[in-house]
């Protein structure tokens, strides 16, 4: 099956298999002359990045790449990736890659025309206004896996190396100008990869569902995205060259990170600390830590999960829901906690202090306190 569309929304999408040749002309569409394209270590050096800087090059835009980011990207990455950026004189960030690439190189775009310091813009109220919006370069972005949706997101996770601490950096002009989301590039991705990136893309989609807020649109959205992982994660995780169940993948994933403007939870907010402390990989944090938050939510969301496992087919209402995770963790190779993760005697304190400064908590249909939270944390050890 041959899935190929150009979609306006959340922004100018060019999807389906081979369309990385066009990453010349969305450079141009995005009115990018001479772009830094910016990834991860893990990709600096692998054929589809290589590919990519070829078609920049014969397309007439040069040849240039930072690499120096790391799985959770910090401060110090970001520094580094703006003076590569401003020595270059480049006008544009090709961010290319799984979440850490894709939030670091918009993160670049964004303050390589600032004066003031990173953290002046976490996301905290009205802190998004002291950008100079009329300096934010242009992103394309080209996510590489299908999890975080980054590329058609409006902020960027970014660790503070002296904290510890994940912080969120928002700006409505971190949404790139356009995205190519070429299947193709998630072939390569190993097991374990397509495993936790696309329960991250899940756990957005069950977040963004059980969120108490109001918005419909995303709330379908979170809905059928749950469908498209069911459906087809097991699929890509048991054939990494099947590329129908990678492109709905990636679709999934843009449904998740598109639906969860509706808000996150427990979830996140409890994997953001202890990636940052333990720097454990997202999206398998997030599959860890799911089963206990569904049952810590159960009061609130019993009836909404109940209704999404009608949607998904599943018998049982939110007990069959929490089955069906349970076995799709166990299925893909999933820890049933954090010390399956390599994490022996975690910091409770730390991780709830952080859990509880998170902005996910808002999003979360339980208010979370000192106490359930700790209770919480401890299902997860």
């Amino acid at each position: 099956m041959s899935i190929t569309a150009n979609w306006s929304y959340p922004t100018a999408i060019r999807f389906g298999a081979g369309r990385i040749s066009e990453i010349a002309d969305a450079c141009a569409a995005a009115g990018i002359k001479k772009p830094l394209l910016v990834t991860d270590r893990g990709l600096a050096n692998m054929d589809i990045t290589t590919r990519t800087l070829d078609l920049l090059e014969a397309g007439g835009l040069g040849r240039a790449m930072f690499s120096d980011v790391d799985p959770n990207p910090n401060e110090k990455n970001a520094a580094d990736g703006v003076k590569a950026y401003n020595d270059g004189g480049h006008d544009g960030v090709v961010a290319f890659g799984g979440g850490s690439g894709l939030d670091l190189g918009k993160l670049v775009a964004f303050l390589a025309g600032q004066t003031r310091p990173l953290w002046d813009f976490e996301d905290i109220g009205d802190w998004w206004t002291r950008a100079d919006a009329n300096a934010i370069a242009p992103i394309v972005a080209v996510p590489t896996t299908a999890g975080t949706g980054s590329e058609v997101g409006r902020a960027s996770v970014i660790t503070n190396s002296q904290t510890e601490q994940k912080k969120i950096i928002f700006h409505p002009k971190f949404l790139p100008s356009v995205v190519i989301c070429d299947p193709e590039l998630t072939v390569g991705m190993p097991g374990f990869i397509t495993a936790g990136t696309g329960l991250d893309a899940f756990a957005h989609c069950v977040e963004a569902f059980s969120s108490p807020h109001y918005h419909p649109m995303s709330q379908g959205m979170a809905l059928e995205g749950m469908r498209l992982v069911k459906t087809y994660l097991p699929r890509a995780f048991a054939d990494g060259s099947d590329i129908e169940a990678r492109a709905h993948m990636m679709s999934a994933a843009i449904m998740g990170a598109t639906a969860f403007q509706k808000g996150l939870g427990a979830i996140h907010a409890l994997s953001h600390p202890i990636g940052a402390i333990y720097h454990t990989h997202h999206g398998t944090t997030n599959a860890v830590c799911m089963p206990a938050v569904l049952q810590f939510n159960k009061p609130a969301i019993k009836g909404v999960i109940g209704d999404a496992a009608n949607y998904l087919g599943i018998s049982g209402g939110f007990d069959g829901f929490c089955a069906y995770v349970d076995e799709l963790n166990a299925a893909l190779g999933i820890a049933k906690n954090l010390s399956g993760l390599g994490i022996e005697n975690p910091d409770i304190d730390r991780i709830v202090a952080g859990a509880l400064i998170d902005p996910s908590t808002g999003g979360n249909p339980i208010e979370m306190t000192k106490e359930n939270t700790t209770r919480l944390l401890l299902e997860i050890v």
